[in-house]
C-alpha cells in the first residue's frame, strides 16, 4: 500500500492567520544575558511571564507583532540552522547602528535580509519588511 502526500492546501480546515511567537533556547541562568541582547540590542520589550511559567526561567520579549520567548534548557544546544525570521523597517540602518555582526544574504534578488546570532549562538534572520511583498511568490526557504 502506498500513501500519497498532497502538496496543496485542503479545501476545508483551519484558517491560518500568523505565528503567535517563536521560542528560542538559552542556557539555564542566562536570562540577564538574554535581556541585554533582546532588549538592549534588538530593542524588544520584556513582557512579564505568568508566575507559574516564570518559575521555570526564561523570558518573553516583544515589539508590535514580533514575539520572542526564550526558554532555559539544561542541555542547551544553539540553533545554528533552524531560526526565526523577524521583520523590521530600516534593517540596514539598524545593523549599522547596532554594531551587530551581520551576514547579508542576497540569494533572493531584491530581498534585504541578513543573519545575526544571539549571545548563545542561536541564528536569527532579520528581514526588511518593505522588501518582502514582491518576493512572496517563489520565496525559497
Amino acid at each position: 500500500m502506498t500513501s500519497q502526500i498532497s502538496t496543496s492546501a485542503p479545501d476545508s480546515g483551519p484558517t491560518w492567520v500568523g505565528i503567535d511567537h517563536v521560542q528560542m533556547a538559552i542556557p539555564v541562568g542566562a536570562e540577564d544575558q538574554a535581556r541585554l541582547f533582546y532588549v538592549g540590542v534588538l530593542g524588544l520589550a520584556e513582557i512579564p511571564k505568568p508566575p507559574v511559567m516564570a518559575a521555570r526561567g526564561g523570558a518573553w520579549f516583544e515589539s508590535g507583532a514580533v514575539r520572542v520567548h526564550v526558554g532555559a534548557e539544561a542541555e542547551f544546544v544553539a540553533a545554528r540552522q533552524a531560526h526565526p525570521a523577524l521583520t523590521m523597517r530600516g534593517l540596514r540602518a539598524f545593523i549599522d547602528a547596532s554594531g551587530l555582526a551581520a551576514t547579508w544574504n542576497e540569494e533572493i534578488e531584491g530581498l534585504v535580509r541578513c543573519h545575526v546570532y544571539d549571545p548563545f549562538g542561536n541564528r536569527i534572520e532579520l528581514v526588511d519588511v518593505d522588501t518582502i511583498v514582491a518576493h512572496r511568490v517563489g520565496d525559497q526557504e
